[in-house]
């Protein structure tokens, strides 16, 4: 076994060890994990690890991209917008079981849907279910997302180094990213998210009105509702279970007024939307909704998933990125939306988190929707203001700092 080889499955134990941390898994427990061909090593270890911590059943989902791309090469144009029952119904259950939930990310075969029509591709958002929304905001599942990394995935963030030579960096990156590179991961992370969690805190006590994005192809105004708290790091269940819904995770978000939001924006990263690539992307926005989208690449993907529903053109979250991560200054595209959107700061088409709105009547406002898109607009050039119910502006992000 090459150095390299035994280097990375170390890194493939912590990893699993990080994921069930993240998602704080429970003795006696139910535990889905979703995941994707090739990442097989690191689910298995997972299992492992939940089932040391004492889980009642480790249940594991291996979806397949190759298989998707027969679907919207062949299917009928009409059923592509479907789910299966039993996916959504597998989804509640374990929503009314408590249960913890990990999901492995990455593209597994990033290549799978190209040269089909990508408004086809924009209706199948599979393994991304309906109702992940709704079980996301009914706080009952403790969950995490970690990246995994495989070969093809490799090739297509390092290009210009050879398939072996890509996935040794892509783990070394993943690790350092995930601060597996540390003495004690999971400390790491509970110091990261207090540090996090403390810019949240400052914010929330401005209680801005309105946030301005302004800089290189962005001048976005976003509307905030009254009691609109920022967050950071961790959720806490409705049995009083903290996890870490994303690691790595640098942001700091809330939940904005979906009728409120006006300007454009412009992406400073692609967006990887369930199997295809959109890059380039512009969007428009008038009395909260976007009114016009385009992209240099696969424009008609992004806007037939923007429009599957009444809320998927409305903004669900606006989150900050500081550039004080570890992603940022890597100055790399992974085609990932896990990484790719603690690299920078971004907004959301979609449904909406309604934990982070404090008011009961207010919750009622957020906005819904079948869909939630992350995608970048951040960069150091990139100017955010807050502004008060009464006009004043107040700087809140500077190249990447933070003025408050």
């Amino acid at each position: 076994m090459s150095a390299a080889v035994s280097q990375i499955e170390v890194w493939m134990d912590k990893l699993a060890e990080l994921a069930v941390f993240g998602a704080n898994v429970q003795e006696g427990q139910l535990v889905a994990v979703t995941s994707f061909v090739g990442k097989e090593d690191v689910a298995r270890r997972i299992a492992r690890a939940a089932y040391e911590r004492g889980a009642k059943y480790v249940d594991v989902v291996i979806f397949d991209q190759w298989v998707k791309r027969e679907r919207i090469a062949h299917a009928a144009d009409e059923t592509l917008d479907y789910s299966p029952p039993w996916m959504s119904e597998r989804l509640l259950h374990l929503s009314d079981e408590h249960a913890a939930r990990i999901t492995l990310s990455g593209p597994h075969a990033p290549r799978a849907l190209e040269g089909l029509d990508p408004s086809r591709a924009g209706r199948d958002l599979l393994p991304y279910l309906p109702e992940t929304g709704e079980v996301v905001n009914r706080r009952t599942t403790n969950w995490t997302i970690v990246p995994v990394p495989t070969r093809d995935w490799a090739e297509l963030v390092y290009p210009d180094l050879d398939r072996e030579a890509a996935f040794e960096q892509l783990w070394e990156t993943v690790a350092h990213v995930c601060r597996l590179d540390t003495a004690d991961p999971e400390q790491a992370w509970v110091e990261r998210t207090a540090a996090l969690k403390a810019s949240a805190g400052r914010l929330t006590e401005r209680r801005f009105d309105t946030v301005r994005l302004h800089g290189p192809g962005t001048d976005l105004t976003i509307g905030l509702l009254p009691s609109s708290a920022w967050q950071a790091g961790d959720f806490v269940t409705v049995d009083g279970l903290r996890h870490l819904p994303n690691l790595p995770t640098e942001e700091t978000f809330t939940t904005p007024d979906p009728e409120r939001v006006d300007g454009y924006a412009s992406a400073t990263m692609p967006l990887e939307l369930a199997g295809s690539v959109v890059s380039g992307i512009r969007v428009e926005f008038k009395g909260g909704r976007a009114v016009g989208i385009d992209a240099d690449q696969g424009a008609e993907a992004l806007r037939t998933a923007a429009a599957s529903d009444d809320g998927a053109s409305r903004l669900g979250e606006i989150a900050l990125v500081d550039g004080h991560g570890r992603i940022g200054s890597l100055e790399t595209t992974f085609f990932d939306t896990l990484i790719d959107e603690n690299a920078a700061s971004h907004i959301a088409l979609g449904n909406g988190y309604d934990h982070p709105v404090e008011d009961s009547e207010e919750k009622k406002r957020v906005n819904t929707s079948r869909v939630h898109i992350d995608f970048m607009i951040g960069s150091p050039e990139l100017a955010v203001d807050g502004i008060t119910a009464d006009g004043n502006v107040f700087p809140v992000l500077r190249e990447g700092a933070w003025q408050i």
